[in-house]
């Protein structure tokens, strides 16, 4: 019998998040690590009337797969099923669910943004159908031996953490209801940033302004991700001015970067330095002409989550925090910024910040005042 928590995750995950209806083709991506959700995603979907798919792989696949490729083709091979699935399916649901999370930590850095090239093609494709209302997606993450270690957590405490975080945990009488609440909560922190020009963010590890004019805030309530909680936007591509010292590891592909600093003039990131990994930054900064622009600005508001895990799709809500993101832009909120990578790095506002909108303090040591 399921484990009641799984059976509540996957409950917000079809009905909810992707919100399954009768004859919805649906991708389900996991490693055969997460056979327990996926069993009850792929139960919820059948009768819920849709058509799930099942695409697992080997939980060290990845690491394999830069061990054993041989030829430039493969690293640049776009990978077919996952394209077919992005172009024509109506929903995907995919479940981070890594047995090493340091599994790729000896790739050699240009290897892996080529291949990374290759698989942003899908990436983008999701992108596109989802602005264009064709493609309903969500990631999520299934408790690892592996993404315990990363967190500092026993088992057992760690997948407290995971379904707590994502409201399943019992604790809350209904999930869907919990993360509707959170979507209305956060349209009126929203209400702040749009419609407005200029965003200025003080503190001790970051003085930087950027532009948001006409650009559109999304609101992050458990339908892309779970867990949620965040607001985001992208901001102009060239109005980005100033410094920022992220105060977590900023962790890409398997590799954590500790200290990163970056400066930046007309948008582009002028300056980085790091206190680990400096090479894997500069070369995945010269990925290509957008990866030195910013593709998201957003404020993290899940403050279930009160630590770093080392693990993005939970960090990035930390709330207290904010964090950019080099690289792609989200066609939703206006951005323009191409780019092969969507590198997201967090900074801490909770002691000594704040965040100012035309002037007008909006944000102080990690709170809305509003």
């Amino acid at each position: 019998m399921a484990d009641a928590n799984v059976t509540r995750m996957a409950q917000v995950l079809v009905d909810y998040s992707t919100a399954i209806q009768p004859g919805d083709t649906v991708l389900i991506e996991a490693t055969t690590l997460a056979e327990e959700l996926v069993r009850e995603v792929y139960r919820r979907v059948l009768e819920r009337g849709g058509h799930p798919h099942l695409l697992l792989s080997l939980p060290d696949q990845e690491e394999i797969f830069y061990t054993a490729a041989s030829r430039d083709e493969q690293l640049d091979f776009i990978p077919a099923l996952h394209h077919y699935a992005a172009e024509n399916f109506d929903a995907r649901i995919r479940i981070y669910s890594e047995g090493n999370t340091r599994g790729l930590n000896s790739v050699n850095p240009a290897r892996q943004a080529r291949r990374q090239k290759a698989l942003s093609v899908v990436q983008r494709a999701v992108f596109r159908r989802a602005a264009e209302d064709q493609l309903r997606w969500v990631s999520t993450l299934f408790p690892t031996q592996a993404y315990a270690m990363e967190a500092g957590m026993g088992w057992h405490e760690y997948r407290n953490f995971v379904f707590s975080a994502c409201a399943v945990d019992g604790s809350v009488p209904d999930p869907v209801a919990y993360w509707q609440e959170v979507g209305r909560q956060q349209q009126k922190f929203i209400s702040a940033f749009q419609g407005h020009d200029r965003v200025t963010l003080r503190g001790t590890n970051v003085d930087l302004t950027l532009s948001i004019r006409e650009r559109r805030f999304l609101n992050s309530c458990g339908i892309h991700n779970m867990p949620d909680g965040e607001i985001y936007t992208g901001p102009v591509e060239d109005s980005v001015e100033g410094w920022v010292r992220f105060t977590y590891p900023a962790i890409y592909g398997g590799r954590a970067v500790e200290g990163v600093e970056l400066t930046f003039e007309k948008g582009q990131v002028v300056k980085a330095s790091a206190r680990t990994n400096t090479e894997f930054l500069e070369q995945t900064l010269n990925s290509d002409p957008g990866a030195r622009y910013l593709g998201e600005f957003a404020i993290g508001t899940n403050f279930h989550i009160n630590r770093f895990t080392g693990n993005i799709l939970f960090d990035e809500k930390i709330g207290g925090t904010f964090h950019l993101a080099l690289g792609n832009s989200y066609p939703e909120t206006g951005g323009r910024n191409q780019s092969a990578i969507h590198w997201d790095m967090i900074c801490d506002l909770r002691t000594d910040s704040e965040i100012l909108v035309d002037g007008e303090v909006v944000y102080r040591n990690g709170e809305f005042l509003i």
